[in-house]
């Protein structure tokens, strides 16, 4: 369905809300309050944390770091799910630095007219991000060994 096909569900002017790259804790009822539009009728949220393992092997802590056009890319993407599903609101935030199990690395949530669209364009912006943005992950093991994930 076109972001036309019903009255009062046109995307607003600017619905990328939010992009941001930071050290510091990331909040979900930031990005939740971002996504609010009175024109829409779903919300989809996606929260990835920091998991205690990978692979089968144990996982102690991890670090993200990334290109000075990180933020960048996450915008170019952003208005890519725009252009393809009625958003009425986006809103994406990821972390850099030091985490460790059970912190939040990425927070992202769409909102659109409906509910399917709002989880197709939700799952669209995170895979996207996750497969195109320079974000790398060096992952420090609990047996002591380290592997970078995303890097060249």
């Amino acid at each position: 369905m076109a972001p036309t096909d019903h009255p009062g569900e046109q995307a607003a002017d600017d619905p990328v809300k939010l992009i941001a790259v930071r050290e510091s804790p990331l909040s979900v009822d930031e990005v939740f309050r971002a996504v609010g539009d009175a024109a829409a009728g779903g919300t989809a949220l996606f929260v990835g944390t920091v998991r205690n393992h990978d692979g089968g092997a144990g996982v102690d802590r991890l670090g993200y770091s990334c290109h000075p056009a990180a933020e960048a890319e996450m915008r170019r993407i952003a208005e890519k799910v725009v252009a393809e599903y009625p958003v009425r609101a986006l809103a994406a935030v990821h972390r850099v630095g030091d985490l460790v199990v059970g912190d939040l690395a990425v927070v992202v949530a769409v909102s659109c007219p409906h509910r399917g669209e709002a989880f197709e364009a939700c799952r669209k912006l995170i895979d996207d991000l996750k497969r195109e943005v320079p974000i790398w992950k060096h992952q420090t093991f609990s047996d002591g060994t380290e592997e970078w994930v995303g890097a060249c």
